[in-house]
């Protein structure tokens, strides 16, 4: 499928929904899925780069991580796995983490917390939220539609220099594995479970990791894409399915590089050293001035 407009929401909506709730979001950049403001921050808080998610040929992939938060669903279903069917739990936003040393290995997402009738903690949770990386230029498509959305709703960037493309490969290596190996070692060296939340394009782009049941993992991998609602024309997050693995088996599949034929790396090394060595035998044939 060619992707003519890398677009496919705008501060919560598809470009070609006009409805009063959609040009009003645009119009005061708001944020429709429980951002820690009302309005949307994505990038610059004044300028904010109001871009749910782009199209990735059929499919949809999501690039910020507040759009994963859409009715609260993804802390339903970690709550399920972290604490029993009854139990009494809120969540806490952006907790921090120190280690030993009492430096940061960062902020959790969000903590689920299970407390007695007494306020006091029983046990936690850690739920991380991974969006897309984008490689290209997302914010000129951005700004060309956000200028006229009317006008721009059949939006057409075809031919314009970085069409943005989900950034699979870096989002895993650069965001996913770092938090996996920081927050996600301390959270299971004290024996609580995570969860990890990402769109399916996200997962798919993942080594094959190894399942099993719920009730001995470590991590629950819940995924989820994008369905469109056509009485609405909006779209809706659903939970395509949940993945329970154990922890240090998952990360060793993951950090594992996906192993080439040391013939290939050997053969350029040859081409290079060959191009090296002949560029070094060439003669010099600058011309040089001579005072006679």
């Amino acid at each position: 499928m060619i992707v003519k407009n890398p677009l496919a929401e705008v501060f919560g909506f598809p470009l070609d929904n006009q409805s009063e709730n959609a040009v009003r979001h645009r119009k005061f950049k708001l944020c429709p899925y429980n951002n820690k403001v009302p309005n949307c921050t994505k990038d610059k808080a004044d300028n904010p780069l109001g871009v749910c998610s782009i199209f990735n040929g059929q499919n949809i992939a999501i690039t910020c991580p507040v759009r994963l938060r859409q009715n609260w669903i993804i802390v339903e279903d970690a709550a399920s796995f972290f604490f029993q069917e009854n139990a009494k739990w809120t969540s806490l936003n952006e907790v921090r983490l120190n280690d030993k040393n009492g430096e940061t290995a960062g902020n959790i997402d969000l903590v689920l917390v299970e407390y007695d009738d007494n306020g006091k903690v029983l046990d936690f949770g850690a739920l991380e939220i991974q969006a897309v990386y984008i490689t290209g230029n997302v914010r000129k498509p951005f700004e060309h539609y956000i200028n006229n959305p009317k006008e721009n709703a059949e939006l057409d960037w075809r031919g314009n220099k970085n069409f943005p493309h989900p950034d699979y490969l870096s989002s895993s290596r650069k965001r996913l594995v770092p938090q996996l190996i920081y927050k996600g070692g301390i959270i299971n060296t004290w024996k609580k479970k995570i969860a990890v939340v990402l769109d399916s394009g996200f997962y798919e782009t993942l080594p094959k990791l190894k399942e099993t049941d719920s009730t001995k993992a470590d991590i629950a991998w819940l995924i989820y894409d994008l369905k469109l609602d056509k009485n609405d024309n909006k779209y809706i997050l659903k939970r395509e399915k949940c993945v329970y693995t154990l922890f240090d088996e998952s990360l060793n599949i993951i950090i594992k590089p996906s192993i080439g034929n040391v013939a290939d790396f050997i053969e350029t090394l040859q081409t290079k050293l060959d191009e090296k060595l002949e560029n070094s035998s060439k003669p010099n044939n600058k011309t040089i001035d001579l005072d006679l």
